[in-house]
């Protein structure tokens, strides 16, 4: 039987999950944590991207994690121009709210999550919109990439 009584819903619900589960899995057991954690590097990484590749990216995510992707989006502001020291301090800033937390692995968390979980074309365009440094960090990422919980 269906939890939300929608497929769609159910669907987004479990892809979530798991991907929670993953970011929980680099930087520690705690939902809230990880879903904010989710939430701020997608923010930072979309306005890092020009819109139309920011607009492919949000395309490809699961419903539920697209809703908070562009929760006050404005592409008008878009790209910004962060290397990676500066993407970095943006991250630990926005997640300086709660408990202590390295936005290094914070952004490496979600970084794995996206190249496991989305097409490599769409990662590939992704990364190479990115400054030399953030695309160069972003690979490191992809070799701590193990198979998803469950697999």
């Amino acid at each position: 039987m269906s939890a939300t009584g929608l497929e769609v819903f159910d669907k987004t619900l479990q892809t979530t999950n798991t991907w929670l589960d993953e970011i929980e899995a680099t930087i520690g057991p705690d939902r809230k944590v990880a879903w904010k954690v989710l939430s701020i590097v997608l923010h930072k990484l979309r306005d890092r991207l020009p819109v139309e590749l920011s607009a492919h990216l949000g395309a490809e995510l699961p419903l539920l994690v697209r809703g908070v992707y562009y929760d006050q989006f404005q592409p008008a502001k878009q790209p910004t121009d962060y290397n990676l020291d500066e993407f970095i301090v943006e991250v630990s800033k926005w997640l300086s709210d709660i408990r202590p937390l390295d936005a290094k692995e914070a952004i490496r968390a979600v970084f794995m999550v996206l190249s496991r979980h989305l097409s490599p074309g769409q990662i590939a365009n992704v990364q190479d919109a990115l400054p030399h440094d953030l695309r160069g960090f972003w690979l490191a990422a992809e070799e701590y990439i193990i198979p998803p919980l469950g697999a």
